[in-house]
Order: C-alpha cells, then structure tokens, then sequence
C-alpha cells in the first residue's frame, strides 16, 4: 500500500525566494530511501510564518475526502518571534502524539543538544497525521529519518485500520516489518 505525504515549507523567506530552501529535495530523499517505496509525495507548498495562512494549508489538506495520510511541515518551530508553526498546527489536532515528539526529540539530543530548541508538534487532523519538523534542513532530515519507519503503522491506525488486525503479530512483529533493530538493555549478571 502506497501512502500519500504532503510536505510543507514554512518560511517567510522561502515564500519570498523559494531558491532559498533545500528541504524539498532532502524531505523527498527520506521519504524514497527510507521510506523503502512505501510513500508518494503528492503535494509541496511554500506558506509564510503566519498562523491564519499555515492553519488554513493544513485544513485545505486535511479536510478533504482525498487527503493525504501524513502532512510534514518544515519551519517556525524555533523560538524566534516569527516561529509560530505550534502555535498554528496544535489547537487543529484532534489526538495528539506526543510519544512521537519525545522520539524526534530523544533522537535529534544524540546528535546534538541543540535540539532541544526546536518545538515539534504531532498528531492527527480528521484522519491525517500531521508532524511539524525544524527548518533546518540537516534537523527536518534526521527528525523524519527518527521516525519513517513508524509512519506506516502510525498512518494506518489513523485512516481507520482494525487495530486488531495491524497488531495481530504483537509488537515483535510490528518491529519487524518495520526494519527496527532495537538495542537490547545492557543487563547485569
């Protein structure tokens, strides 16, 4: 099953120029070689650092009957006076998923701990999982790269899949089909 992502550039800057901004390409990237053909990216978009015209792109893709199965946005999630993303993306979601922003956090902190200044957002809007990423173009590569491989899983439940059926197998399979390797706890003997 082929699942359908939406990426959106949130850049007052990349609105202006969109020359300034790689991140389409290096999102693309993750979603192809990691994404193990598992997703089509079916929609980009530039919008401003603005909180009226962010909530009414996620709306315009969420709120119809084709909608993707995740939208990532890239931007304003920092602490300057124009990073509004949370801001505009949070009170929209109907769940939200804060496992997933512990995990892109957690991951982004082995790299650096200058992740931590980002502010990321996640959850679901109508049946559509929405995750806000940095704008930095090495963060929103390995903040998307901490998480592809759950996406699938996680866009499913969120389509309305029969949870029973998806975890039939048990977590072990999950992980599994999902080409986790997971370190084992060191234990003591």
């Amino acid at each position: 099953m082929t699942l359908r992502a939406a990426i959106i550039i949130i850049s007052s800057t990349a609105a202006r120029n969109p020359s300034q901004d790689s991140s389409e390409t290096v999102l693309r990237e993750v979603f192809h070689k990691q994404g193990v053909g598992a997703w089509e990216v079916v929609h980009v978009g530039i919008v401003k650092d603005d909180i009226q015209d962010i909530q009414q792109t996620i709306k315009s893709l969420s709120d119809v009957q084709s909608s993707p199965n995740l939208i990532v946005t890239t931007g304003g999630t920092g602490f300057s006076l124009d990073d509004v993303t949370p801001e505009a993306v949070g009170p929209l979601l109907d769940k939200h998923a804060p496992g997933i922003v512990h995990g892109v956090l957690a991951a982004g902190y082995l790299i650096t701990p200058f992740a931590l200044v980002s502010r990321p957002t996640a959850g679901v809007r109508n049946r559509t999982v929405i995750i806000t990423l940095p704008g930095s173009t090495k963060g929103a590569k390995e903040s998307l790269e901490s998480i592809i491989k759950l996406l699938p899983h996680v866009c499913q439940q969120a389509s309305g899949a029969d949870s029973r059926i998806l975890h039939v197998g048990g977590v072990e399979s999950l992980e599994r089909e999902a080409d986790f390797t997971i370190p084992k706890p060191h234990q003591h003997s």
